[in-house]
């Protein structure tokens, strides 16, 4: 898939995804700072990603996790702080959600900051019916 939204290319084809613009992205991320860049390197190799291009540069990101056939994640979604405002997020998870291979499947996600923009895209809070477990990274186990 590849479309167009303002003078911005999105595309999920995995060679053109820059890995070291995700990986330099997530070590400054509240979610993610922990992660060693290898992991953030394994986890877009076996996710659906979409990435945003001005040009040649990669500008914005998302990652997708799924089981193909019930249940997406939605993570790592992230716009550069100099193209933000311009509505590239809300594109990004419009065009996740109505995509084909998902619209029929649940979507979860986590956020601590973001929720008006997923809550748009009908997802909604529910802190009841979760559970997680966090690496031991974040457990203070270290890795």
């Amino acid at each position: 898939m590849e479309t167009t939204y303002k003078q911005y290319v999105i595309s999920d084809d995995p060679s053109k995804i820059q890995v070291e613009t995700v990986v330099e992205f997530l070590a400054g991320s509240y979610w993610a700072n922990l992660r060693q860049p290898e992991r953030i390197r394994a986890s877009i190799r076996s996710s659906v990603c979409y990435g945003v291009y001005d040009g040649d540069r990669m500008v914005g990101f998302a990652r997708v996790v799924t089981d193909g056939a019930t249940v997406y994640y939605v993570c790592d979604v992230f716009v550069l702080e100099a193209y933000r405002g311009q509505g590239i997020s809300k594109k990004l998870v419009e065009l996740i959600t109505n995509a084909p291979e998902f619209e029929w499947m649940t979507g979860i996600l986590g956020t601590r900051d973001a929720h008006g923009l997923y809550e748009q895209f009908g997802f909604q809070r529910d802190a009841q019916a979760y559970m997680k477990r966090l690496p031991k990274a974040r457990r203070g186990e270290g890795e």
